[in-house]
């Protein structure tokens, strides 16, 4: 009997060392995005299910809040390891300028660059074009009639763009409300309405396939999509953001329109192991059409543009230079 208890003790006590050594292998990595719905949730969720079905060591825990201006510093702040950004809004944060007020964060790296644009574009009421000669935005912007101009609260990345583009043709809340117009500040789901009851003329948001509140506005056929101007492009890029053009995604649509790209990519906490950096980095590249089935945004990476300076914006993390290095996507 008791050596059947010996015998037992010592085949528990094999378990138990296996289940430790296993659980210390397995090392968890948070991974920021968005709340449930959102693409980027989708894109993380589509992430951890790559790397749960790999033979990677490591372990996904997906960070269901954030977004675009939040993720940089969530990262920063290593509250997440790992975290789906703006390119543009991680220059923001790094030089702590715009949104971030001052904030510095200097401990987020880049690990994938290129993931998918994400456009700033222009929208204006076809009755408001029409009934003042207007045919560009550059001619509703530089004519110093009133203007009506709807994008989302504070907080988002949008309002520091518009404003950075008004100043350029000497404009902000107060001349525009001076010349008898307003700057209206709203979340999507009364946006529609206010350009359907006339109250808004020109409407900035960020563009993406398949936009519901775009894809509402754009069903009326009372809205013109307008390119960029010269002087909206200028501004927009002394900022981080890269003129892009955009297809044909809207009804209202005529053809393809030119925006401001804000640009996306994975970035890390500057203290994540050049080992899980350099493994993060090597199974979204080499897994992305696996990736993009899931989240059809990313179908417009190509690896060849992951390690480019510009599709990153901040400084890559040295296991991802190991990584592109490896491949020949760095010399």
């Amino acid at each position: 009997m008791i050596k059947i208890n010996n015998t037992f003790s010592l085949f528990l006590s094999a378990m138990l060392l296996s289940s430790l050594s296993f659980s210390a292998m397995a090392e968890t990595l948070r991974l920021g995005s968005m709340p449930v719905g959102s693409g980027w949730y989708v894109g993380a969720a589509a992430i951890q299910k790559m790397v749960k079905e790999s033979d990677s060591e490591l372990d996904i825990e997906i960070l269901a809040r954030g977004g675009g201006v939040a993720n940089p510093m969530v990262v920063n702040a290593n509250k997440a390891q790992i975290g789906i950004s703006n390119v543009a809004t991680s220059q923001w944060a790094v030089e702590g300028m715009l949104l971030y007020n001052g904030h510095k964060a200097t401990n987020i790296r880049s690990l994938v660059g290129g993931l998918n644009p994400v456009y700033i574009g222009a929208i204006a009421r076809k009755e408001y074009m029409d009934e003042n000669g207007f045919e560009t935005l550059d001619d509703i912007l530089s004519s110093g009639k009133p203007i009506n101009i709807m994008m989302k609260p504070a907080g988002s990345n949008i309002p520091p763009v518009v404003e950075t583009i008004l100043a350029l043709y000497n404009l902000d809340k107060q001349t525009i409300e001076a010349q008898g117009g307003s700057i209206i500040q709203v979340d999507s789901s009364q946006m529609s309405g206010l350009l359907r009851d006339k109250r808004v003329d020109l409407y900035f948001d960020t563009v993406l396939r398949g936009h519901p509140t775009i894809t509402e506005i754009s069903l009326t056929g009372d809205v013109e999509f307008l390119d960029m101007s010269d002087k909206a492009i200028a501004a927009f890029t002394s900022i981080g953001l890269t003129k892009g053009t955009y297809g044909k995604w809207f009804d209202s649509q005529t053809g393809e329109n030119i925006g401001g790209d804000f640009g996306t990519h994975l970035i890390a906490n500057a203290s994540l192991s050049d080992e899980d950096a350099y493994e993060i980095t090597k199974l979204v590249v080499e897994n992305m059409d696996r990736l993009s089935e899931d989240f059809k945004a990313w179908k417009a990476f190509k690896r060849e543009g992951a390690a480019l300076p510009e599709n990153n914006g901040i400084a890559l993390h040295p296991g991802a230079i190991r990584y592109y290095k490896e491949i020949g996507l760095l010399p």
